[in-house]
């Protein structure tokens, strides 16, 4: 895959929208209009920091079923991306919470989005909403179904989660690409917020011989430079929240200062070499 076609840039930085509470979830509040309002404020922001894409998921639903959704939840997050199309022009994602990579591969194909992230490509793992097994298969064939051309990011070893089979990440890795036929690779810490250590995302990046590797938590503007030293993209939230709270909105000078941190981590490619300073000669 080639992220610069998609992204514009072969590093992009990912922002999360975090859809509030929608219909049929324990929180619903009744109002889908405060649910758009605040969708599109954040977007505003993550646009005006800096970011180069965006992801939108039902956060805010939790506890989540397993695997699929209620049709009000499909039906709402196609109109809130729909508005959000209107509102900016950054390539946009959606993950649909916890595991339904058939309803977010249905939206984004309906609304022409770029990619789908989902938790749990392959294997099977051990949940709060109980055993998640991987689904590839299914989604590969409906993905040519309907015609649609729409990457899949698959989470390696998701967090909040444990596998039942082995831990090795380079196997996982592997799997996730070689028999999955993801088109992009995630790797998170064990939980929101929690970021994945160096040596993990070195793993990943060997294993994954190419195919980009993004990290999916934990990044904020003190660990980013190292991380994109290692990973192709970052997937970012929490961070970018005010005060650093992940129920808070987007603070577009948080998302500033996280992309300009970023940028500074992203090492030059190898046939580009920095400019060498002008001498100059007073005669």
């Amino acid at each position: 895959m080639d992220l610069k076609q998609i992204f514009k840039t072969s590093n992009p930085i990912i922002g999360v929208v975090h859809l509030l509470p929608l219909p049929t979830s324990p929180r619903w509040g009744g109002s889908l209009k405060t649910v758009v309002d605040r969708a599109e404020q954040e977007a505003t922001a993550l646009a005006a920091g800096g970011v180069d894409a965006i992801i939108v998921e039902n956060f805010f639903d939790a506890p989540f079923p397993k695997d699929h959704v209620d049709p009000a939840v499909v039906s709402a997050m196609t109109v809130i991306i729909q508005r959000l199309q209107q509102m900016v022009t950054l390539p946009i994602g959606i993950n649909v919470l916890r595991n339904d990579a058939h309803s977010a591969l249905a939206i984004a194909t309906c609304v022409q989005a770029q990619f789908i992230r989902v938790n749990v490509w392959t294997g099977i793992m051990a949940t709060d909403q109980g055993l998640i097994e991987g689904r590839a298969h299914e989604l590969m064939r409906y993905r040519r179904e309907l015609g649609s051309d729409v990457k899949i990011f698959a989470d390696v070893l998701v967090k909040h989660a444990r596998p039942l089979s082995s831990t090795n990440l380079t196997v996982a890795v592997q799997d996730t690409i070689e028999r999955g036929l993801a088109d992009a690779v995630i790797l998170s810490g064990w939980a929101t917020g929690d970021p994945p250590n160096l040596e993990d995302l070195e793993l990943a990046r060997d294993a994954a011989q190419g195919t980009p590797v993004f990290v999916g938590s934990g990044a904020d503007w003190e660990n980013v430079p190292q991380m994109m030293q290692v990973a192709d993209g970052v997937i970012v939230s929490s961070s970018l929240k005010r005060q650093g709270k992940r129920e808070n909105s987007i603070d577009p000078i948080r998302v500033s200062r996280f992309v300009e941190a970023a940028r500074r981590g992203v090492p030059l490619p190898k046939n580009e070499k920095s400019v060498p300073p002008v001498k100059i000669h007073n005669f």
